[in-house]
């Protein structure tokens, strides 16, 4: 997986702060938030909810969207990099390939039905009625002698 180039919400939060030339203590005044909160963002601890998207967005006056994309896209940079995440998305594509190409195999083979795991309605071989008689009694739900 590629490495993935963001600005962290931390980077872009304090970018805004230096534009507007305000210290994070009044940002957190002005939007009704504990300090604590945007000190933590400042640092890259904590992270930007719906909540604190909605009112950066009404104090900078663009949208929550905007602030929960650069925390979403500095989650995946995050993650793209680590290791056992990368680990866990390539056992994830080695059991997904093996599955499709069955699929596509038992599409183009023949027209005959076969028991796949994409189609299992179809019975196995030695599920299937050989005479004419087990089918009366199994619709009468009687007994049929051998």
């Amino acid at each position: 997986m590629p490495k993935l180039k963001s600005q962290t919400p931390a980077e872009v939060l304090q970018s805004y702060i230096d534009e507007y030339q305000i210290n994070p203590f009044s940002l957190s005044k002005s939007i009704k938030m504990a300090y604590q909160s945007v000190a933590n963002i400042l640092k890259g601890k904590g992270k930007i909810s719906a909540n604190i998207a909605i009112r950066l967005a009404q104090y900078f006056g663009n949208t929550p969207q905007f602030w929960l994309d650069i925390q979403a896209q500095s989650e995946i940079a995050e993650l793209s990099s680590d290791k056992k995440f990368t680990a866990i998305l390539n056992k994830i594509q080695k059991a997904v390939k093996p599955t499709v190409i069955k699929a596509k195999e038992s599409k183009t083979a023949s027209k005959k039905r076969k028991r796949t795991t994409i189609n299992p309605a179809v019975p196995k071989k030695a599920d299937k009625v050989k005479s004419k008689k087990k089918v009366k009694a199994f619709k009468t739900g009687r007994k049929v002698k051998n």
